[in-house]
């Protein structure tokens, strides 16, 4: 399944095994033309070097690690995303070869391995290693460090490729979507999610702050917000009371606040707060999507079956363009995203 990101040849392992398994090799993969090589460090192909514009990720997602598993917070929470934003069946992966590109910790391989899909769980950052920590007990994750812009995988491979939460925070996005569609099979399904690019996205507090927490050190920002992540969260909840005007006013203040939303106890939303504050305000990039956009890309990549739909608290709603089956997701809670499924 993989294949050198350079040539596009295939490679060739050379190294070591921990009792007969390659779980926690540590070795070298070189291409066939002995050109270019690649360590693999704690069973897990490195493609890439850990210094990258995702840096934060790899911190957070490795402090983290945890928090936003399912098996972890007791709640299906990840499930009800994953499932619901990809429209797929558990029985449709079920020993399919699946890719999850930007796994960060894990949340969404989670599931999908438990519906008995075979998972490339593939990050840019070293959150690979907390992913691969994580889902240990599944015998069908491989974790491999890459980027998307290079990807080292064999195309045509994968009947089901999905990235949540991942592509508005590449430096080009629209080349980071392209990359996915050649690694489909004919009639395969891809998901993609993107920040929803409006006048009421761009009035966010965050992006008001993002251009100094951005350019902040990671450990000066995050220990920042352990201390204010609480007082904002208060501040939110707070808003959030006043009649009528609560759900604009809580847009205020730059907090991830899933009271009420989430059935999380009293610890585990302030994690979450911190957890996704911290997701929201550390990124190089975040880089939201127009509709018009978002359609042309799955349109000019070969996509039929095209979905959008747009999301309350309450489920799915249909909301446009219905005759060529595009509809838009919307969370009140962020600023939105797009999905798309399924290639000639």
């Amino acid at each position: 399944m993989l294949r050198c990101p350079t040539s596009g040849l295939p490679l060739s392992y050379i190294g070591n095994s921990i009792n007969g398994e390659t779980n926690n090799a540590e070795g070298t993969l070189v291409s066939e033309d002995g050109k270019y090589s690649y360590p693999v460090i704690n069973g897990i192909p490195r493609f890439v070097d850990n210094s990258n514009y995702a840096e934060n990720f790899g911190k957070q997602w490795n402090l983290f690690k945890k928090t936003q598993l399912d098996s972890h917070s007791g709640h299906p929470i990840s499930a009800n995303r994953f499932w619901n934003a990809t429209g797929w069946e558990p029985a449709e992966i079920r020993g399919k070869w699946v890719l999850d590109i930007g796994c960060g910790a894990g949340r969404f391989a989670e599931i999908a391995l438990e519906a008995g899909a075979r998972v490339i769980a593939l990050d840019y950052s070293n959150a690979v290693d907390a992913c691969k920590e994580n889902l240990s007990k599944f015998s069908e994750l491989y974790p491999v460090q890459g980027d998307i812009y290079s990807l080292p995988l064999v195309p045509e491979a994968f009947s089901h490729v999905y990235s949540l939460g991942v592509l508005q925070h590449t430096p080009q996005v629209e080349s980071a979507f392209k990359s996915l569609p050649p690694l489909l099979i004919p009639g395969g399904k891809l998901c993609t999610d993107y920040y929803w690019k409006r006048f009421r996205t761009m009035l966010h507090a965050k992006y008001l702050v993002r251009p100094v927490t951005k350019r902040m050190d990671n450990e000066k920002l995050l220990k920042r917000l352990q201390k204010w992540a609480p007082v904002m969260l208060a501040i939110s909840r707070g808003l959030g009371k006043v009649p009528l005007l609560g759900v604009v006013l809580k847009r205020l203040v730059p907090v991830a606040d899933y009271t009420g939303r989430y059935p999380l106890s009293e610890k585990q939303l302030r994690e979450w707060a911190l957890l996704d504050t911290f997701d929201m305000l550390a990124p190089e990039f975040d880089n939201p999507q127009s509709m018009r956009t978002v359609t042309r890309w799955f349109r000019t990549n070969g996509f039929s079956n095209i979905e959008v739909f747009q999301e309350g608290q309450s489920g799915r709603l249909d909301t446009w363009n219905r005759c060529n089956k595009y509809k838009l997701w919307w969370r009140p809670e962020s600023p939105g995203q797009y999905y798309g499924q399924s290639k000639n």
